[in-house]
């Protein structure tokens, strides 16, 4: 059944290739009744510049339960050229106040993690909100430097067939693929009953702010590394943070944890109220 659905989006992963369906980003949010919802697959960057929606933007799109993915927040969107805007994303204003009354006040909030994992094995959800106790560390690992040459070569194989009936211009916006992270980044972590993990962090934010750092610092990967430590580490360290938190298709209903970030949601603390 396809429906018109009016969505808050509230993730954007950073892009990964498939081979069925190009260059892919995992978009998330809420329905207006404040349930969760899964938007993939969802090509992105094939969208015209003016129709690329925002992160805390409602959208309203047509939507169909995706029957080839288990996971019960996931959907199909039908058509991309029917995304419609409504309005500007909500801002920051009064301590992310707008943010945090739809956010967080309609959803359930988790604080211990192997509960939250033991739902997701039971097929009871796969998108939720977890508070960590306290953040330990923003761990680095290098990784490929380049995408897996198969999936190019198929998409390269896609770009000569469609060019047949495509100008180069069309050719080119909907086959350019994002550079890929050289470094993986996550948290260590403890939960509310003390236990430690470490999960990756796949939100569109930390794969820009790299490129930016990285820019910034004439190339020098070290110290584009520090910078974005500075960021995610000291400064969200001092922040009211939460974590989106979604499972990945391979190991959702059974994996140990099947869990990664898939956004951070980082408001102020708020201000004391004085009694006198």
């Amino acid at each position: 059944m396809i429906e018109k659905r009016k969505v808050l989006i509230t993730v954007k992963t950073y892009p990964t290739l498939s081979k069925k369906y190009d260059e892919l980003v995992c978009t998330a949010g809420f329905f207006d009744n404040g349930s969760w919802v899964r938007i993939y697959p969802f090509p992105f960057r094939k969208l015209d510049y003016d129709k690329r929606y925002k992160k805390y933007q409602w959208i309203e799109l047509p939507l169909q339960k995706n029957r080839s993915d288990p996971r019960p927040e996931s959907y199909n969107v039908v058509d991309i050229n029917q995304i419609r805007f409504l309005g500007k994303p909500i801002g920051t204003k009064n301590g992310w106040e707008e943010r945090k009354l739809f956010i967080l006040c309609k959803n359930q909030i988790y604080y211990d993690l192997s509960k939250l994992i033991e739902k997701a094995n039971n097929n009871e959800l796969s998108l939720a909100i977890f508070k960590p106790h306290k953040l330990i560390e923003l761990t680095v690992e290098e990784t490929d430097r380049k995408w897996d040459n198969d999936k190019l070569a198929i998409l390269k194989q896609k770009a000569r067939q469609l060019s047949l009936f495509q100008t180069e211009e069309e050719v080119k916006r909907e086959f350019s693929i994002v550079n890929k992270l050289p470094y993986k980044f996550s948290y260590r972590f403890r939960d509310k009953i003390g236990k430690e993990s470490r999960l990756m962090i796949e939100d569109w934010e930390i794969g820009a702010l790299y490129w930016n750092c990285l820019k910034d610092t004439n190339n020098d990967e070290q110290k584009a590394i520090e910078k974005v430590k500075q960021k995610y580490f000291n400064e969200f360290s001092k922040k009211d943070i939460y974590l989106f938190l979604g499972t990945t298709k391979q190991f959702h209903g059974w994996a140990k944890n099947p869990f990664v970030i898939v956004g951070v949601f980082y408001p102020p603390h708020e201000k004391q109220k004085l009694l006198f």
